[in-house]
């Protein structure tokens, strides 16, 4: 390590009130950086996973006695600055009026009701969410409050790229920080004093998953079928499509055999196409994690207070926005990669209905519509009639925020359940009772708004030419 550079570090961590967790962590991943060891994983150390159970086939019955040993953790540092918001995004409308929080909340009270259990629910909120979400959820009093309800997420120091050491950017010190990725779950657990807290209230599994993820709740057979696998450590994967090809995969460590996880920023750019080939790596990880507390703990007291997780360094500008200011690295972990961190660790595919995330106006667009269905007991999955595969979105940039994307659909969500693939292209609004069904464009190439009356569009492409000026 720079033995000169770290002080600084931990001086900055200090003051800024990190825990000894966090600085653990970090100290762990700045040692990787600075060893100059490599973060990539190549195909040469990869094979891959040729099957895995599926949900469907388990041959379990599910044991609702397992709930009072269970905490539902959902993710919630999100701020959705992607999507131009300001706010927690858990907090965005996302179907018939209700929030991504109110739809979690919903789903919490719906499984205590159930089984008559009062089933722990938890959110790890960052310094950014934490107040807004308090005060949204304060009209659920019987999900928590305080620390019963939450623990917040750590962050970490930039490091200048060119001298390792602390980022220094005097205009605006916060841009010195950054999250340190989902990984930081495994830290902030432990430094906040939730990790012994549960395991003393007699909380032995732990299921995690995303707040944009409605079809992520507590499935009491996964949790019976991984109580029964005596595993550590369980990750929900789905079948990659070519929607997916991007995205992280499951594999195995051609030596030993053991599942891994291979990040887009961890593989080489010689094996990209190999990584994006969705007939070779076919699964992966949709963020649903079972984790086993006492299995972690046992993790840290062996690692000496942290968890060696797989580094991805990111290359950035300490202004984002300022693609001259000093170039930085960000120092980041991925929590689904801790499956590499647990001997015997185990996954299981699931239906693409546990699997609907929000991270673009697109994907909110798929959801909105009747693609996606609400269930009783509060989930948002995809319908049963699209056979698990959902539509393929494609919209302008100019519609990448919401207060944007709230102009394209001001009557209310198109159809969009017999939709295979939609592309917008320019100025477009919707009418109410706008359909489409199978491979859609609507392309306006003209600065004058083309608007889409009520009607079903089939496998067409729309030029627009006589839709203009619904005010004529």
């Amino acid at each position: 390590m720079e033995s000169g550079k770290w002080p600084a570090f931990e001086e900055k961590m200090k003051a800024e009130g990190l825990n000894e967790s966090a600085i653990a962590a970090f100290k762990y991943n700045y040692g990787v950086l600075v060893s100059g060891a490599s973060t990539m994983i190549p195909e040469s150390s990869i094979a891959p996973v040729e099957s895995l159970p599926r949900l469907e086939s388990l041959k379990v019955s599910p044991d609702a006695t397992l709930l009072k040993k269970t905490v539902m953790l959902k993710l919630n540092g999100g701020l959705g600055t992607g999507m131009g918001l300001d706010k927690a995004k858990s907090l965005l409308e996302v179907k018939d009026g209700q929030t991504f929080l109110d739809l979690i909340a919903m789903q919490a009270r719906s499984m205590r009701a159930e089984f008559q259990v009062p089933l722990a629910f938890m959110l790890m909120n960052s310094f950014s969410t934490s107040k807004d979400t308090l005060e949204f959820l304060a009209k659920y009093k019987d999900l928590g409050t305080g620390s019963d309800l939450e623990f917040v997420q750590n962050k970490a120091p930039k490091v200048d790229a060119s001298t390792f050491a602390p980022a220094y950017w005097p205009a605006d010190p916060s841009l010195e920080w950054c999250p340190p990725g989902h990984g930081d779950l495994y830290p902030a657990l432990l430094g906040s004093g939730t990790l012994d807290k549960l395991l003393a209230d007699g909380k032995q599994y732990m299921f995690v998953s995303n707040s944009d993820n409605l079809g992520a709740t507590l499935d009491l057979k996964l949790l019976t079928y991984f109580a029964s696998q005596e595993a550590p450590f369980m990750m929900e994967v789905a079948q990659r499509t070519e929607a997916d090809k991007k995205g992280g995969h499951l594999a195995r460590d051609a030596r030993t055999g053991d599942l891994l996880l291979r990040e887009s920023a961890q593989c080489p750019k010689e094996d990209e196409d190999a990584f994006q080939d969705v007939s070779k790596y076919q699964y992966f990880n949709t963020n649903n994690l079972w984790i086993d507390l006492v299995a972690l703990k046992a993790q840290f007291v062996k690692h000496d207070g942290l968890l060696p997780l797989p580094l991805i360094a990111n290359a950035k500008t300490v202004d984002p926005r300022d693609k001259t200011s000093t170039k930085v690295f960000q120092l980041e972990t991925a929590m689904g990669s801790a499956i590499s961190c647990f001997e015997g660790a185990i996954a299981v595919c699931i239906p693409r209905a546990r699997f609907a995330p929000v991270k673009t106006t697109a994907d909110l667009l798929a959801l909105r519509s009747d693609a996606y269905v609400t269930t009783s007991d509060f989930r948002v999955e995809l319908s049963p009639r699209r056979n698990g595969v959902p539509p393929v979105i494609k919209l302008d940039d100019r519609y990448k925020f919401v207060d944007a994307f709230d102009q394209l659909c001001p009557h209310g969500t198109p159809s969009l359940l017999n939709c295979t693939k939609l592309e917008i292209k320019g100025r477009v609004a919707f009418n109410a009772g706008v359909i489409f069904r199978g491979t859609v464009s609507v392309i306006n190439s003209t600065d004058k708004l083309l608007y889409l009356p009520r009607g079903a569009y089939s496998n067409c492409k729309i030029d627009g030419k006589p839709l203009y000026d619904p005010e004529a």
